[in-house]
């Protein structure tokens, strides 16, 4: 489909991760959502274009399971005050760790009407970042093969076409495994 019309919404979203204390690395991720063009409340009043939302989460994870040690909400910009009630909804997350079926439990705690749906999205976008940047905070150094090996299978088997069990390239790593 080419794009098409005057560009009326952006949304950016990143998320970086810097090296933390002990084995802890600090992910953060930023949404930005900028309106573009002049629109109308329900009252009639005009709006201008401009930043809606500007959200920040800052997590600290740990170890090798991926938990989440802290994690800190900022909201520079939202559309209407109450937004701010929502800045500790994500509290709850504290110990849970980064692991196959992450996104669903973290939409049982914070989802719908007991959190935001901003920093839901936020939120779970981060999570497979985080993943590559702890796995990028433990492989700047010489690694044992086995443990890496093994550390590596439990993280990418199953989480996307290329990292199926039953591909090649899980294959391949078992064979090295085995050697």
């Amino acid at each position: 489909m080419k794009k098409r019309g005057e560009i009326i919404h952006n949304r950016k979203i990143d998320i970086t991760t810097y090296e933390g204390v002990h084995d802890s690395v600090i992910v953060e991720g930023i949404l930005h959502d900028e309106r573009l063009v002049e629109t109308y409340r329900p009252s009639g009043d005009k709006h201008a274009p401009g930043t809606v939302h500007h959200m920040i989460i800052r997590m600290e994870i740990k170890g090798a399971k991926l938990t989440i040690e802290n994690i800190e909400v900022e909201m520079p910009t939202v559309p209407y005050e109450a937004c701010l009630e929502t800045l500790d909804t994500l509290n709850q997350l504290k110990g849970l760790p980064i692991v196959a079926g992450f996104t669903a439990k973290v939409k049982r705690l914070v989802g719908g009407r007991q959190g935001c749906c901003h920093l839901l999205s936020l939120v779970t976008a981060m999570a497979p970042a985080a993943v590559q940047g702890a796995w990028s905070a433990v492989i700047r150094e010489p690694v044992d093969q086995e443990a890496y090996l093994e550390m590596a299978m439990g993280r990418v088997k199953n989480t996307c076409w290329v990292w199926r069990g039953d591909g090649p390239l899980i294959k391949d790593w078992r064979e090295k495994a085995k050697s």
